[in-house]
């Protein structure tokens, strides 16, 4: 398993970090681990479903307001 990867998206709306989420782990090992920093509330809905639709896992998902911090696992 690769060091984990930052992938900070704030200020970014939809439906840019789930797009720029989507290339970032195009590349990746299975397993390796990505956290994602968004301040767009609606990355709370599509972070989530873009994992479900490409069969990656969830690990974490915390939302404070309008920013979010994602940890997600190359399925």
């Amino acid at each position: 398993m690769s060091d984990d990867i930052l992938l900070d998206l704030k200020g970014l709306k939809c439906p840019l970090p789930v797009l720029k989420t989507r290339k970032a782990m195009a590349n990746l090992e299975k397993g390796t681990l990505i956290t994602v920093l968004t301040t767009d509330p609606m990355a709370a809905i599509d972070i989530p479903h873009y994992c479900q639709e490409n069969g990656h896992r969830l690990v974490s998902a915390e939302m404070s307001g309008e920013a979010g911090r994602f940890i997600l696992e190359k399925g």
